[in-house]
């Protein structure tokens, strides 16, 4: 075995106050991965290490003796029994402000001081690099690339059999005496997902928002363009820029206008994201994730790491009542899952409710919007089920016994996407929600074609659009504590948000 070379060690020390135990974090992390970097950059000059180079991730650790009970009123914010509960940490510069409530909390509900200190989780060189190891280490690369072998010998590099999600799944398996998980997420698992968002949306987790809108169309995000551009050139106080894949940033110029630093991509990233950038990331992200469950399974995975305060759906679907028409909306209240992404990691029988915040906020926002209230409002909107499936041509199958299916459920609307970004957001603790918009009606013999989709699109999706971003509105004004429910959470849950 080659000797291990590692950073001096930084002693484990308990503090009183959040700040300074988020300080003590930040410092490890940097350190560390400063560590990192420095010996890689060395080996691609054509120095050899001497041995294996590891730093590891900072960890943070509370002890509790007491079974006396705390403010039961929130969600999170305390362990669930008397013991040692401990989480790995990365990347404080996006999660500061996160860290800094989560560990206050802890100090304030409990009456103890948080351990800091250094892990026995390697930090993989890949993850020692903010944005992709390949482009920021490029000048020195030989032949342009970076080396597969004898990399691997010399360095740590992500090891997928230990960012997995038994934490969230409730599967976790440990020992007597392993310390109990204080987080849905250990740090090598955050960092995957990191660097996942910026591979597939194109934009830095930093840039990310606390409140989500996914969409299966283009046309929404389009019009989402058009109005965070207005609402930054109006200076409004909740609207501080605008970023889009590539990381082009858009803020006022101070006299009506707009300027913009960097250039958005030649070719777009496969699920595009877009961001209205509020006070504390209190905005709103925009991200098409296109068609089908398994771009909607994949974006929520990553996405969950960021631990955002809701996401919503709004996209298209189709209408399974004669009495509905194209353009009304369904309010999601619960769910068919066919689509099957999930299936393994939460089985079907887990209902997944709705959450009544985001509920009445939705609601709310479509009486608002379309200006009808009480009775008048079913004319354009109906709660129900959605189904959503995995076959886009569900219309060409044995037609009695999708028919079948789809009237046992009571469904009343179908798509593709819905129920994975809704079971998802149970499964990762993320309060959900879907309001989707009718644009065909295929058992009633009114089929999307492509002029008369242009002519729903033109009239649709800005109003829908301006529905969900009020909704969001409404939440964003909403206390912390009451928007994550405590449906949510299971009763050996984690402290972490």
């Amino acid at each position: 075995m080659p000797d291990i070379i590692q950073p001096d060690p930084i002693v484990t020390e308990e503090f009183p106050d959040a700040q300074a135990a988020v300080a003590r974090i930040e410092a490890i992390y940097e350190r560390n991965t400063a560590f990192l970097r420095q010996h890689f950059e060395a080996y691609l000059a054509g120095e050899t290490p001497p041995g294996h180079i590891r730093a590891c991730y900072p960890f943070v650790r509370i002890v509790t003796s007491s079974h006396a009970l705390i403010d039961s009123r929130l969600s999170y914010g305390f362990v669930a029994r008397p013991g040692v509960h401990e989480t790995t940490l990365t990347r404080p510069d996006v999660f500061r402000d996160y860290l800094l409530e989560q560990v206050a909390l802890l100090i304030e509900n409990h009456g103890v001081g948080i351990a800091v200190g250094e892990s026995a989780e390697p930090i993989p060189v890949h993850f020692a690099y903010k944005h992709d190891i390949s482009l920021e280490t490029q000048p020195l690369q030989r032949d342009g690339v970076l080396p597969q072998s004898p990399m691997r010998d010399l360095f740590d590099v992500p090891d997928l059999a230990a960012m997995d999600d038994a934490i969230i799944n409730g599967t976790l398996e440990h020992g007597p005496h392993d310390p109990e998980p204080l987080a849905l997420f250990r740090a090598g698992r955050i960092d995957y997902s990191l660097h996942r968002l910026l591979h597939y949306t194109g934009t830095s987790p930093a840039h990310f928002q606390n409140f989500v809108i996914f969409t299966n169309y283009q046309f929404y995000v389009d019009a989402f363009i058009r109005i965070a551009r207005e609402k930054v050139a109006a200076g409004e106080p909740a609207s501080l820029a605008f970023v889009e894949p590539g990381g082009a940033v858009t803020r006022a110029d101070g006299h009506g206008g707009l300027e913009t630093e960097g250039e958005p991509p030649g070719r777009l990233p496969q699920m595009p994201a877009y961001h209205l950038v509020g006070p504390g990331n209190d905005g709103i992200t925009m991200i098409n994730i296109g068609a089908g469950p398994s771009n909607a399974r994949t974006m929520t995975d990553h996405v969950a790491v960021l631990r955002p305060h809701a996401w919503l759906m709004l996209g298209h679907c189709a209408g399974l009542r004669n009495t509905q028409t194209l353009g009304d909306y369904v309010l999601a209240h619960g769910y068919v899952r066919e689509d099957h992404v999930l299936d393994d990691d939460l089985p079907t029988w887990v209902p997944v409710p709705p959450l009544a915040e985001v509920q009445v906020a939705l609601e709310s926002a479509v009486a608002e919007v379309t200006g009808l209230s009480g009775y008048a409002l079913k004319s354009v909107m109906r709660t129900g089920t959605v189904a959503s499936v995995d076959n886009r041509n569900w219309e060409l199958g044995d037609y009695r016994a999708v028919m079948r299916r789809l009237s046992q459920s009571r469904a009343i609307a179908l798509d593709m996407e819905s129920a994975a970004i809704a079971a998802n957001g149970f499964r990762c603790r993320v309060p959900y929600g879907t309001l989707l918009c009718i644009s065909d009606k295929p058992l009633h013999g009114e089929i999307k074609l492509a002029g008369m989709a242009g002519e729903f699109y033109r009239r649709r999706v800005e109003q829908h659009l301006e529905i969900g971003l009020k909704a969001l509105e409404t939440l964003q004004g909403q206390e912390r504590e009451r928007l994550h429910s405590r449906k949510l959470r299971s009763f050996t849950e984690v402290a972490f948000q």
